[in-house]
């Protein structure tokens, strides 16, 4: 029996530590913007910290962070975004904006990881009353298999979710048209939370 409590302490910190999460969408039109900046008649509003649970922890180790952009175009031209219009630190350096495929790969959830409960399918639940023989239940069986299929489901679909999401508002390449306002999510090497600023070329 003090085995099988073992078992079970254990069962329950690795389902604790390693479950899969869900995605929770940035969605950068809904975001409330507080941190700012103007450059040449064109507005920049962007936010650090955006994502939730298992990825914003990843983001975290892999020291990349998500920025949720919005840039509202004032001036007299069209801009485009990367060439002549690109995204700058404090003291002037230039920014550089991860790969969409790259941000994606280096932060999605590792699926593969949630075969390890399969591991548990052959535990066994040993019942023993006074005057009968020991029971054995095969409860690895239901435990095990349901686990780790039930974690793949889940971070599939989170990952799914959170590279829509990143190849929707994907902004290198994109024209920001004059009176327009675009939002975007860029990647950037980079947990520092450094203001940011627009350089206009």
């Amino acid at each position: 029996m003090k085995i099988i409590k073992i078992a079970l302490f254990l069962l329950t910190i690795f389902t604790l530590s390693n479950c899969a999460s869900s995605y929770k969408s940035i969605n950068p039109k809904s975001i409330n913007y507080i941190s700012k900046s103007e450059t040449e008649n064109v507005k920049l509003e962007y936010k650090y910290n955006v994502l939730n649970k298992k990825y914003s922890k990843k983001e975290l180790n892999q020291k990349i962070s998500i920025v949720a952009i919005k840039i509202t175009n004032n001036s007299e031209k069209d801009l485009l975004f990367g060439n002549n219009i690109k995204l700058i630190h404090e003291n002037g350096n230039e920014i550089s904006i991860m790969n969409t495929d790259k941000v994606f790969k280096s932060l999605k959830q590792n699926s593969a990881t949630n075969l390890l409960y399969l591991l548990l399918t052959p535990l066994k639940f040993n019942v023993s009353a006074t005057g009968s023989e020991p029971k054995s239940f095969p409860i690895g069986y239901v435990i095990g298999p349901g686990l780790a299929g039930g974690n793949m489901i889940i971070s599939e679909s989170a990952n799914n979710k959170f590279k829509n999401e990143i190849l929707e508002y994907k902004l290198n390449g994109t024209i920001i048209k004059k009176n327009e306002t675009k939002y975007g999510l860029i990647g950037i090497n980079s947990n520092s939370f450094e203001s940011i600023k627009l350089k206009i070329e």
